[in-house]
């Protein structure tokens, strides 16, 4: 019995409860996964890297073949480069009922691959589905592993994990690792340049947005979030030319570095040029916009409102990643255009 499966054996029930979770997606033998696509992808021309992260560094000396992907945005990363992953985590939140994203559906059928859809990590990664794989390279640069977790993984195989704090890794450095682990640098880094031309475009197309500040928030379940600047959805929205709001660290409340919750009655101290409202529903903004909280924020009474509407848009800029950054960009663009149009 190797390392690992003793660890498995070991786990708690809640632990095993987890691992049988399996989803129904069909297991591949891995033969369709590659480092790359053409020469690149062969083992020759791989040079060994070393990747530095925030439990050390993991050495990757050969060319990967059987890639797993965890968390948020290096199965995009990966797909983007050309290389389909063995095993992708299942996501919750915008999915398929498979755990697929619309923009990772729909890679996945334009190449004609099947990955097994691993469990989603609730607690802790599906190790012994991930074992099973035999996977070569198993990359978490954006995802909410610890230490001890960390070091499990890395008894499957080389890992990757974040470079200083769980879900936290900027989108284009989740991109630039992933081309890193894989041998395709140089291809990442065109891959950034090409998004950022993307962007560059849209704002370029927007004017309006330019130096509008805006506050972002979420009304849900009788809790009234507002993201900061940290918050990888404002920091996003700061790509497209707004600033945040001075009102949003001015009323900032707890701990948390992403986002805080903000008494009904303190909303009308939400100044900014334009709010951006996400939510899942159109009901849900209905219902929203019906609050006197709401109707108390100046740029509400304002029309200055961007509704992202739909927990796959939603999804799609939570954080950004290779493939939803054009799949949802121009919707999310115009959504916002529209409020900033409202501010003038």
């Amino acid at each position: 019995m190797t390392p690992i499966r003793r660890v498995i054996a070991a786990t708690s029930a809640a632990g095993l409860l987890a691992l049988a979770a399996c989803s129904g997606g069909d297991q591949t033998d891995g033969s369709d996964a590659s480092g790359g696509s053409g020469e690149d992808g062969e083992a020759g021309d791989f040079e060994p890297v070393t990747l530095e992260h925030a439990f050390g560094s993991t050495e990757i000396s050969e060319q990967p073949q059987d890639v797993v992907t965890l968390g948020w945005g290096s199965t995009e990363a990966a797909l983007a480069l050309g290389v389909e992953p063995v095993g992708i985590e299942q996501q919750t939140y915008g999915a398929d009922g498979q755990g697929r994203l619309p923009w990772v559906a729909e890679a996945l059928q334009e190449a004609g691959a099947e990955p097994t859809m691993l469990p989603p990590a609730v607690e802790e990664p599906p190790y012994e589905e991930i074992d099973s794989l035999s996977p070569d390279l198993i990359l978490a640069p954006y995802s909410g592993i610890d230490e001890e977790q960390y070091e499990l993984l890395s008894e499957i195989a080389p890992t990757v994990a974040y470079p200083e704090a769980p879900w936290t890794t900027p989108w284009r450095d989740v991109i630039t690792l992933t081309g890193e682990a894989l041998g395709l640098a140089d291809e990442a880094d065109g891959l950034v340049e090409d998004l950022d031309g993307r962007i560059e475009q849209a704002v370029a197309d927007h004017p309006e947005l330019e130096g509008k500040s805006v506050a972002a928030i979420w009304d849900v379940g009788g809790v009234f979030y507002v993201y900061r600047p940290q918050d990888s959805r404002v920091d996003f929205l700061l790509d497209l030319g707004l600033t945040s709001a001075p009102a949003v660290e001015e009323l900032a409340s707890g701990s948390n570095t992403f986002l805080y919750e903000l008494s009904y009655e303190e909303t009308s101290r939400l100044e900014s040029d334009i709010v951006v409202n996400y939510a899942s529903t159109q009901e849900e903004v209905e219902t929203f916009l019906d609050q006197s909280y709401a109707q108390a924020i100046p740029a509400v009474q304002d029309g200055a409102v961007a509704h992202i509407v739909g927990d796959d848009l939603v999804a799609a800029m939570s954080p950004p990643t290779a493939l939803s950054i054009t799949w949802g960009l121009e919707e999310y663009v115009d959504a916002i255009s529209e409020a900033a149009a409202a501010a003038e």
